[in-house]
């Protein structure tokens, strides 16, 4: 993009990059979302025991794997607990989750497997090596892709099942080979094949990802409305 932007001579073709909202110029991210939409005041709670550990002043202002900025909205002595990550946001308790145990095994399933749904093939219909030919019972086997999750220049490899239930190679679970640090419902995962990185399709993180995970205060209760970055 760049090299191009040097070929029409752009006037902003040499201006550093930026992976913020750049065109907020000096105005802080808070203070932007705060002018447009307000506060909404609400608990901040532990993933792991449902403890209430602070109050947060508006879904909006909190992304899942966010760690920079909290310790401002939670109790003294939780601070001191930290590192504490926001892992989820239950929209209709407007509550948001947070968990300081967000690098331990308790938390590898979260990171690395989700739900995909409204997936969308450039070819009209999924690749060709993911059709179950001959096996009694199966439309559908596993396949491997190169994926990015969200924007930035990661790739990630993993295995996508397509839901054999499912509207015809639509839905599927994904599993990736490594954890990634703040998978969220509403996230776009793009498909592309292992050798030669051809863009194939892309799918939408599912709501079931966090749903079935969560705990709240009350026990081992799924939250059925949980909010995307």
């Amino acid at each position: 993009v760049r090299d191009l932007a040097h070929q029409f001579n752009l006037p902003n073709r040499n201006r550093p990059d930026s992976q913020g909202l750049c065109f907020l110029g000096k105005v802080k991210f808070d203070e932007f979302i705060n002018a447009y939409l307000g506060t909404n005041p609400g608990d901040i709670e532990d993933a792991t025991t449902g403890r209430v550990i602070g109050r947060h002043n508006g879904l909006w202002f909190h992304t899942v794997g966010q760690r920079k900025g909290i310790g401002k909205v939670l109790n003294p002595i939780e601070s001191s607990r930290g590192p504490w990550y926001i892992v989820a946001k239950d929209c209709e308790r407007n509550v948001v989750i947070a968990s300081n145990e967000y690098d331990q095994e308790a938390f590898d399933e979260a990171r690395s497997d989700f739900y995909a749904e409204d997936i969308t093939w450039i070819a009209g219909s999924p690749p060709s090596r993911l059709r179950s030919i001959g096996e009694a019972g199966k439309r559908w086997k596993n396949g491997r892709f190169t994926m990015k999750i969200r924007h930035g220049p990661t790739m990630v490899n993993g295995t996508l099942t397509l839901d054999e239930d499912g509207p015809d190679g639509t839905v599927g679970s994904v599993r990736l080979d490594n954890k990634d640090k703040g998978l969220a419902p509403g996230q776009y995962c793009v498909f592309y094949n292992l050798d030669d990185e051809e863009c194939l399709g892309a799918g939408v993180i599912s709501e079931r990802h966090w749903a079935r995970l969560l705990k709240t205060s009350k026990g081992d209760v799924e939250s059925p409305a949980i909010a995307p970055t």
